[in-house]
């Protein structure tokens, strides 16, 4: 379901956050304030080009800060093998990231909660997944999926199948997106 021209604003804004996590895939930080990444562990693996944060997640950039139990970083190893080739000082090209588990994105004026946090630097993509939600003072938009396409600025919101509590576990309806938007 597509959001509503007012909402569709207010969520644009809020979106626009996640446009942030492009400088976790830049080549170059030198205008972008540093990215402080915390974690209870962190395992680097250059066979698979993968870093993997576990345990209390906790990234910074500026106002935004993305925490989770789990992130993982993928790089694109095609872009990583021609830069260390060229022999440039930024080889490593993000494909995707990818965090699980109590996912929050927030900022100075929005929250995102999700159960699942991708990111396709291809795709120029962002999906919260899993009881995602968008908050931005008391609105809400809340669905199975939120995509946000950064290039285009299109922000998509997706219910999904719920089974229903106290029924048997093969009964399933189907969920409805819900917006709540509180006038000033």
């Amino acid at each position: 379901m597509k959001i509503g021209t007012c909402a569709h604003a207010r969520f644009l804004f809020a979106a626009t956050i996640l446009c942030l996590l492009l400088s976790l895939a830049s080549a170059g930080f030198s205008k972008e304030p540093p990215i402080e990444i915390e974690a209870d562990k962190m395992t680097a693996v250059d066979k698979s080009q993968t870093v993997t944060f576990t345990g209390n997640v906790d990234a910074k950039q500026g106002d935004v800060r993305i925490r989770a139990d789990e992130m993982i970083i993928f790089y694109d190893e095609d872009q990583t093998k021609a830069g260390a080739a060229k022999k440039t000082k930024n080889a490593q090209q993000v494909e995707k990231i990818v965090c699980t588990g109590n996912v929050e994105v927030t900022s100075t004026e929005w929250l995102g909660t999700s159960e699942t946090m991708h990111y396709f630097s291809k795709k120029n993509l962002v999906q919260l997944i899993g009881n995602a939600k968008a908050f931005q003072g008391q609105n809400m938009v809340q669905g199975e999926r939120i995509d946000y396409h950064l290039d285009t600025g299109k922000s998509e919101v997706f219910g999904g199948k719920t089974t229903v509590e106290g029924e048997t576990a093969d009964k399933k309806e189907s969920g409805r997106v819900n917006m709540t938007i509180l006038k000033q």
